[in-house]
């Protein structure tokens, strides 16, 4: 029997979206045969590459990312195994290879698709919106800094939550300026849906905006603009702000 150091490529099966339960496999290593020192230290360095990616997308809280991680490193586990002739632990980081696969197959048909999402408008002062506000104060106010939970005395305010099936996904809260322009306030988006594209179906595929009158949509100055997603969703930069006509088709 061939000996050498403990192989260090694990797996992680994600047996559905948005759980992560690690597996735990160590398999033992063996130098393959034919292989010299240089060769198998190239191939261990592989291994380690494969070891990192894999504990490494179990920290990342984007579903998408995580997938691709996981996968990734999966795909290099398989290899890594098949080539030191370790097959049980081909079959499993295979197996969570297939797993990732159908995972991203399907995420990425939902992505864009309107019965994925859903717009409900709630009161500014809802108590579970408050509550979602408090618990991601700090991150908001990166995204936000001006914003505050609670309207001004004659300020008039809408508030809206997008949902997926029963998740939270992101709040939008906006200031009816009247004469159809309306101020958007806070637009933010829970980190394991943000590599998806809730805002593009709020702003141009859910037709709220235009149902409740408004013509125009501007972004609050105090807000931190982010050009490739305004812009993916619709928005428009004239001088200093960025503005989103509202039409028949959004």
């Amino acid at each position: 029997m061939p000996h050498g150091r403990a192989s260090l490529i694990a797996g992680s099966v994600f047996a559905r979206s948005g759980s992560k339960s690690p597996v735990q496999p160590l398999s033992v290593s063996r130098r393959p045969y034919g292989l010299g020192m240089e060769t198998s230290l190239v191939l261990e360095t592989i291994g380690w590459i494969g070891s990192a990616l894999i504990v490494i997308s179990l920290m990342v809280a984007r579903v998408l990312r995580f997938r691709w991680m996981n996968m990734t490193g999966s795909v290099i586990a398989t290899a890594y195994n098949a080539i030191i002739g370790v097959w049980p632990f081909v079959a499993m980081n295979a197996a969570i290879v297939i797993i990732n696969a159908y995972w991203l197959v399907k995420l990425y048909r939902t992505r864009r698709d309107e019965a994925v999402y859903e717009v409900v408008e709630v009161r500014p002062d809802d108590a579970f919106l408050l509550h979602l506000q408090r618990s991601h104060a700090q991150e908001i106010a990166s995204f936000s800094p001006g914003f505050e939970s609670i309207p001004g005395e004659d300020e008039r305010r809408l508030a809206f939550m997008v949902v997926k099936a029963d998740e939270t996904v992101g709040m939008v809260e906006i200031r009816d300026e009247g004469d159809g322009v309306g101020v958007v306030l806070l637009d933010w988006v829970f980190k394991p849906f943000r590599d998806f594209t809730p805002g593009e179906f709020v702003y141009r595929q859910s037709g709220i905006f235009h149902e409740l009158g408004f013509t125009q949509l501007q972004l609050a100055t105090d807000m931190t603009p982010d050009a490739k997603y305004l812009s993916s969703v619709g928005f428009q930069q004239k001088d200093d702000t960025w503005v989103l006509p509202i039409g028949q088709s959004a």
